[in-house]
């Protein structure tokens, strides 16, 4: 086992770890033992996240507690299942764990059992929170905790994760076993555990036919010897055999009916992903608005300054872009949230697994894709529930070809430069390039997949294994906490980054004219001088300078440094795109509608020392298939080296996708025009 870097023996705070399968309680155990102010992080040089806290005051624990990352055996499947397992026994700063708490499902008891034993063999000292035991009750049986707590010979609590009963006996027996000597642990995973695996599972099988028993019958007379060792169980020919949740089976008929059930998953996704577009968009706006209205106010109280266009432009609009995302955010988590806490997501994923696995992805891989269409920020990182560590990182690197509602803006400008506003022909337009969007992410999924070795380089073995929890009502307060700390998460994690950029675009788009003077400006209006001095810095800047050294790139594609310019903006928010387009055309005409206003200026717009229009049919829809693919969002790239532990990942998406927006956008164009579509 690794050696944690600082000694045990000098650490002064005691170490309780949870562990346990998934859906077996424990993150809702957690939050009861340390309330709402848990602190998630990273295990060094990874992407595993484990929580960690303080107990209650109340509960009077001197001791950190850890929320470990939930696995079934000690026997690692993944890279990232090794690096939890030896974490569980020597924390990369805490050392080992001086008690270990492992919650177990008293409905999916011999299953559950499985990694209590393991762990007990390891000599390390444990604490059985037994769960679920409703769902048992529901099933027909009741459990003998006293005859598991002497199978067992530790101490085995029964909590309810809903109202918190049991859980001061479980603080008791915590604050006793700190209070004995801690015991040397041996485990390691490299030895050939396998030759174990059948008594351990003989063994819980025994365990569950001498603690269960039908409700009703009274507690079983056991004559087994309570000091039993466990190689001398022998399995009995009554095995209990619990039956199936029967509301669960019939759901089950119906939500994985073979033609229901996709159609129930298609509309229930459909009903997520216009909930995170829909609900989020009034919340969005009323942020928006905020931080509008606090660059205006801030704009006011300075004056026309570049320490006031720093503050309003740079840092309030860089703090803007991060908070903006918030409420698809939290949107997004809560609905999947209750999803998960209902048992329904994990049915949704095995209906779309077989699919996708074509292409190299897994069954959950299809709800952070849906995501992506209303954002990839919540999007990506909704892909923490994909276990396999090569599937996540291809439905990451495919989520930014989703097309997100920063992109329709842009569309919407663009179409109506193509269709002269026909709101019908730009609605099924836009639906064709939405459907665009999605074959050529999932051809370039199968692609990726085919080369992954050399792109990804990852390499993990793929299986889809999943649990099927019986249906219950979700926990809203766990599931709203929980969604509480994902945004927080996406604050901590993207915020400092995305602001950090849009502090380099803001100095690259003012200076070095920082001041420029307009003359003949007696006519115009205030706010129409500021514009034409934006547009003037703009034209005169450093980004400007990069536009006119990228303009030889831009001409083959029928485009001059302008609408360069414009696409670099686009690396703040790609919806930038159309409030450059109004600065650089000079559209200061804002009475009516700015977008008419933008199209009729595109209209007019010259290719420079020529007579031929710079926007024509071909160009435009080049624009549009550029911005289908291209990865023109700080906040994305971002998101994704935080994701994926690196640079490499966004780099590679970066420079991948806007290669192949370019060469395509290339081929657009030149192929209408070679045709004659001008």
């Amino acid at each position: 086992m690794p050696v944690s870097s600082l000694n045990s023996q000098k650490q002064k705070t005691s170490l309780v770890t949870l562990v346990g399968p998934p859906n077996s309680g424990k993150s809702t155990l957690y939050n009861l033992l340390s309330g709402s102010k848990a602190k998630t992080v990273n295990y060094p040089g990874s992407t595993i996240e484990y929580s960690i806290s303080r107990f209650l005051k109340h509960f009077d624990v001197q001791a950190a507690l850890v929320d470990s990352p939930g696995i079934v055996s000690l026997m690692p499947d993944s890279p990232e299942e090794k690096l939890s397992i030896d974490y569980l026994f020597s924390h990369p700063k805490y050392g080992s764990p001086d008690l270990i708490v492992i919650t177990a499902d008293a409905s999916q008891l011999s299953r559950h059992l499985f990694l209590v034993q393991q762990v007990i063999d390891t000599n390390a000292k444990v604490i059985v929170a037994l769960t679920m035991i409703d769902l048992l009750n529901k099933k027909g049986y009741d459990i003998s905790v006293n005859r598991l707590n002497q199978l067992l010979k530790c101490d085995v609590i029964p909590v309810n994760g809903r109202n918190g009963k049991g859980l001061d006996n479980l603080i008791d027996s915590i604050k006793k076993n700190l209070k004995k000597k801690k015991s040397k642990v041996i485990y390691n995973y490299k030895n050939d555990y396998g030759t174990k695996l059948v008594d351990i599972y003989k063994t819980t099988e025994f365990i569950e036919n001498e603690v269960l028993y039908p409700i009703g019958e009274g507690a079983k007379q056991k004559t087994a010897d309570n000091d039993l060792l466990y190689d001398e169980l022998k399995i009995k020919s009554d095995i209990i055999k619990i039956k199936p949740d029967e509301r669960t089976l019939k759901l089950d008929r119906l939500f994985l009916n073979k033609y229901w059930g996709i159609l129930i998953f298609l509309l229930i996704m459909a009903s997520v992903f216009t909930s995170i577009f829909w609900l989020a968009a009034p919340l969005m706006d009323i942020v928006d608005l905020l931080f509008t209205t606090l660059s205006n106010n801030v704009t006011t109280l300075f004056g026309e300054t570049w320490f006031s266009n720093l503050l309003s432009d740079g840092i309030i609009t860089g703090v803007g872009s991060v908070l903006i995302f918030i409420p698809q955010i939290m949107i997004l988590f809560l609905l999947l949230g209750f999803l998960e806490d209902t048992g329904y997501l994990a049915r949704g994923a095995m209906l779309v697994d077989r699919p996708l696995s074509k292409i190299g992805l897994n069954g959950k891989s299809f709800v952070p894709m849906l995501s992506g269409f209303a954002c990839a920020i919540p999007a990506i990182m909704a892909t923490r529930t994909i276990k396999n560590k090569k599937e996540r990182f291809l439905t990451i690197f495919i989520i930014p070809l989703m097309s997100c509602s920063a992109r329709l803006p842009v569309y919407a400008l663009l179409l109506a430069f193509l269709l002269h506003g026909s709101p019908f022909l730009s609605g099924i337009t836009l639906a064709l390039i939405y459907l665009f969007s999605i074959t050529s992410s999932l051809i370039i999924a199968g692609i990726i997949n085919k080369y992954q070795s050399k792109i990804i380089k990852v390499k993990d073995s793929s299986s889809f294994i999943l649990e099927l929890p019986t249906y219950r009502l979700p926990n809203i307060k766990n599931v709203i906490r929980n969604t509480i700390t994902n945004a927080n998460h996406y604050v901590k994690r993207a915020g400092p980054i995305i602001i950090i950029f849009s502090l380099v675009i803001w100095f690259l788009t003012y200076f070095p004219n920082s001041n420029p003077v307009i003359t003949n400006s007696g006519d115009l209006s205030k706010k129409e001088v500021l514009e034409l001095k934006s547009s003037e810095r703009l034209t005169n800047s450093y980004a400007s300078m990069i536009g006119n050294f990228i303009e030889p790139v831009m001409k083959p594609l029928g485009m001059d440094w302008r609408i360069g310019v414009s696409i670099i903006t686009t690396f703040a928010a790609r919806e930038v795109f159309v409030s450059s387009m109004a600065m650089i055309f000079k559209v200061t005409d804002t009475e009516g509608d700015l977008r008419t206003s933008i199209v009729d200026a595109m209209k007019n717009a010259k290719i420079k020392d020529t007579n031929k229009k710079l926007f024509t049919t071909s160009t435009v829809i080049g624009l549009i298939v550029f911005f289908v693919f291209a990865l023109q969002c700080i906040s994305t790239i971002a998101v994704s080296k935080k994701e994926t532990g690196g640079w490499r990942l966004p780099i590679l998406q970066l420079v991948i996708f806007t290669t192949m927006a370019y060469v395509l956008t290339f081929i657009t164009v030149n192929g209408l025009k070679l045709f004659g579509v001008e």
